[in-house]
């Protein structure tokens, strides 16, 4: 091999193994992605049982039923629909009825959707962009 053979092997070995991180990063960070709903989004929306998604709106008033030792049950909802959310954990502080919350799970077999993170408003000002610019739409949410 001549050392023009050797400089060329080298630089297509190095654009392989580059191409083969890029196309890893890739697909790890598509399968980490959760798609944002509202709750009236998702009766038209195609969800399959076990899709991971993230459920925003307002926690509907009087729905909130505590259970057995960390889970609890509540409403999410836009003002047009609400999705009934079960989470076995703790909740945020900031946690309450009437309030902005943005859940992260799958929906089960049941139609339930069950969560593995809640997250609340941090202040009394704050509201994800998504929900506050749709809650505006249904003139449910003011600032």
């Amino acid at each position: 091999m001549t050392r023009k053979q050797k400089r060329l092997s080298i630089i297509a070995g190095a654009l392989a193994v580059l191409g083969c991180a890029t196309a890893l990063t890739f697909v790890a960070l598509g399968q980490k992605t959760s798609y944002f709903y509202m709750p009236a989004d998702i009766t038209t929306a195609n969800i399959q049982p076990g899709e991971r998604i993230r459920l925003g709106g307002l926690v509907e008033k009087g729905s909130v039923v505590r259970g057995q030792g960390t889970r609890v049950t509540f409403a999410v909802t836009d003002a047009a629909d609400s999705v009934h959310v079960t989470y076995d954990g703790i909740l945020p502080d900031l946690f309450r009825e009437e309030q902005g919350v943005v859940t992260e799970g799958v929906f089960g077999d049941d139609g339930t959707f069950v969560a593995d993170s809640v997250l609340a408003k941090h202040d009394e000002t704050y509201m994800p962009k998504d929900v506050a610019d749709r809650l505006k739409e249904q003139g449910v949410w003011q600032e």
